[in-house]
C-alpha cells in the first residue's frame, strides 16, 4: 500500500525491537519493515524475524555469525523469492541505517548507536529514537544535523512530554517533569544499598528491559540520561526540568505551563504505545496499547527523589550543564561500570561513585575547555577516555 510507512528496525532482537515488530504486525496496513539489524547474539531470532517480515536486507554486527544467518535464511525463505541482502560486520548497522526508509527505529544499545543516528539523519529518514545514548553523547552533532520533526522520541517519558507539549505554545511552557518509577530500591537509604546483587538490580517492578537499561533504572542513571535527552529534544533549560518519583508508572511525564496548569500523559506501562506513536508520529495507531481502566479503584502517588541515595540525576544535570563531551563521558563511564557490576568487579554503589570520579576528572583543568564536540571522532575520543578511566578506577578499588 502506498500509505504504508517503510520502517527499518535497528536492534531488532532486543526488547524495544521485538515490541516494534509486534506493533508492525498488528498494524500491517500502516507499516512495512524493509530491513532489520542486530548485534548477533540471537541469530535464530534475527533470521526468524527476517523470514516473517520478508525484509530486503538483514544486518548483523558480528561477522562470525554471517554464515549461520545465511543458512537459517535459506532454510526458512520461500522458494522462488529472492533472498535478502546480508550485511555483516561492525559497519552493518550504519549501512542499514542509511538505506532508504520513512522511519528508522534506532534501538541499538549504548553509545555505539551514534553513527547510525547520524547516518539516518543524513539519509533524510525520521529517527524513532530509542537509543537515547546516541543523542546524549552526540549532543549538538545530532541536534544540529536534524531537520525539524526528524527526531521523534521512543522513551515513554519523552513521548509523554511530546504529547503534552502539543497543549500549548513554546512560550507557555514553564517546566518539564519527568516521572521515575524509583526502580527496585525505591525508599531505601544509601546505607541500604551496599550489598545489592545483580539479580536484585535487574528485578524492576514495572518494566521488562535489557540488562543495561534495567540496571540504569535501579541506579537512577536512566533518569539522569533522560533529563539530558529532554533538554536536547525540547530545548528547555536544565533548571526547568524536574524529576518526581511515581511508583505506579501510569503517568509517564508532565508539562507545567506558565498559568499553573499541568498536562500529564497517562496509560498503563506498555512500550508499544510510544513505539507506535514514534513510528507514525504525530498520528496515533488504534489499539497500540491499553487505556487506563477508570472503572476500578486505584491510587497514584508522587514523591520527591532522594538525591542522597540516588545521586545520578544531579550528576547528569551537572554534566549536561557543563556541555561539551561531558554527557558522553557520563554515559560511557556508566556503561563500563554497569558491565563491571554484573561481572562482580564493583559493588552497586560504586557504579555511580566511579562515574562521578570520571566526570570530575573530565571537568578538571585538563578538559575544562573541551567545548562542544565538532566531530564523531571527538565524541569517540571522550568515550574511550571515560571507559579507560572507569576501568582504572574499578581495578584500583577507588
Amino acid at each position: 500500500m502506498s500509505s504504508q510507512r517503510r520502517v527499518i528496525v535497528l536492534g531488532s532482537t532486543g526488547s524495544i525491537g521485538t515490541q516494534a515488530i509486534d506493533v508492525v504486525n498488528h498494524a500491517a496496513d500502516r507499516f512495512t519493515v524493509t530491513a532489520i539489524c542486530a548485534g548477533g547474539g540471537d541469530v535464530s531470532l534475527l533470521a526468524e524475524q527476517a523470514v516473517q517480515l520478508r525484509v530486503q536486507a538483514v544486518g548483523v554486527s558480528r561477522p562470525d555469525v554471517r554464515d549461520e544467518l545465511a543458512a537459517r535464511l535459506r532454510d526458512g525463505w520461500p522458494a522462488g523469492v529472492p533472498l535478502p541482502e546480508i550485511l555483516a560486520g561492525p559497519s552493518a548497522t550504519v549501512e542499514i541505517a542509511a538505506r532508504e526508509a520513512d522511519v528508522v527505529l534506532n534501538a541499538v544499545a549504548g553509545a555505539q548507536g551514534l553513527r547510525a543516528t547520524l547516518a539516518t539523519l543524513d539519509a533524510g529518514s525520521v529517527v524513532a529514537l530509542a537509543n537515547k545514548e546516541s543523542l546524549i553523547a552526540g549532543g549538538p552533532l545530532v541536534t544540529g544535523r536534524a531537520r525539524p520533526g526528524q527526531l521523534v522520541p521512543v522513551d515513554s517519558e519523552h513521548s509523554a512530554l511530546a504529547q503534552c507539549l502539543r497543549g500549548g505554545s513554546a512560550e507557555e511552557v514553564h517546566r518539564l517533569i519527568l516521572t521515575a518509577s524509583g526502580g527496585p530500591f525505591r525508599g531505601r537509604s544509601r546505607a541500604d544499598l551496599h550489598d545489592v546483587t545483580p539479580p536484585q538490580a535487574l528485578a524492576h517492578p514495572t518494566w521488562d528491559m535489557g540488562k543495561l537499561i534495567t540496571t540504569n533504572s535501579a541506579t537512577l542513571v536512566n533518569k539522569g540520561l533522560e533529563l539530558i535527552e529532554a533538554h536536547l529534544l525540547f530545548g528547555i533549560p536544565y533548571e526547568r526540568i524536574g524529576v518526581v518519583v511515581h511508583p505506579q508508572s501510569m503517568v509517564h511525564s508532565m508539562v507545567e505551563f506558565t498559568d499553573g496548569a499541568t498536562l500529564a500523559q497517562a496509560s498503563p506501562p506498555d512500550m508499544r504505545l510510544p513505539i507506535a506513536l514514534a513510528l507514525d508520529w504525530p498520528h496515533r495507531v488504534p489499539g497500540a496499547g491499553c487505556a487506563v481502566d477508570w472503572t476500578s479503584a486505584q491510587n497514584w502517588s508522587f514523591e520527591p527523589l532522594d538525591d542522597d541515595a540516588f545521586p545520578a540525576v544531579e550528576l547528569a544535570r551537572r554534566a549536561g550543564v557543563a556541555g561539551g563531551c561531558a554527557p558522553a563521558v557520563f554515559n560511557a563511564a556508566n556503561e563500563e561500570m554497569v558491565a563491571a557490576f554484573h561481572d562482580g568487579r564493583v559493588a552497586f554503589l560504586e557504579i555511580v561513585d566511579i562515574v562521578t570520579q570520571v566526570v570530575d576528572g573530565w571537568l578538571s583543568t585538563r578538559h575544562a575547555d573541551a567545548g562542544n564536540p565538532g566531530t564523531v571522532e571527538d565524541v569517540e575520543h571522550a568515550d574511550a577516555w571515560a571507559r579507560t578511566q572507569a576501568r582504572s578506577f574499578a581495578a584500583s578499588g577507588n
